[in-house]
């Protein structure tokens, strides 16, 4: 089966879930309200940080270096924002991870040390073939 296809059908179970349990501990308007205060708190969150994340981008090419962190931040924070929109307490905690500095960096270094393309090999050398071409014998 596929991994996309268990996270469709995986994560509205658990959501529907944990909605039951916590609904039923804290009553059903309060997780009414807890999910739409979460939706605000994430947007308004996600706006600031991803203000920050723009502003140190801006500063890193003003200086002449790639700002591929902050790219790769910013696609999280929108990640996280969408995470917060979409109702249910289990995305609102995944995206609340993503939105704080400390939590994002530790998720974006663990998937981008699994990455193929994160692993750096650094040569002295170019590796190559050549061939002598004297003008004389044409």
């Amino acid at each position: 089966m596929s991994k996309l296809l268990i996270l469709i059908i995986g994560i509205p179970l658990i959501e529907i879930y944990l909605f039951i349990k916590i609904g039923s501990v804290i009553g059903a308007f309060n997780t009414i309200v807890f999910t739409i205060v979460t939706a605000f708190t994430g947007i308004i969150y996600a706006k600031y940080e991803g203000f920050n994340a723009l502003k140190s981008g801006f500063f890193q090419l003003a200086s002449n270096e790639l700002p591929i962190y902050e790219i790769v931040s910013g696609a999280a924070i929108a990640f996280a924002a969408f995470l917060l929109i979409f109702p249910g307490f289990a995305t609102d905690f995944v995206g609340f991870l993503l939105l704080f500095p400390l939590t994002r960096k530790l998720i974006i270094g663990r998937f981008a040390k699994k990455s193929k393309t994160y692993k750096k090999t650094k040569k002295d050398f170019i590796e190559g073939q050549y061939e002598d071409i004297d003008e004389d014998s044409k």
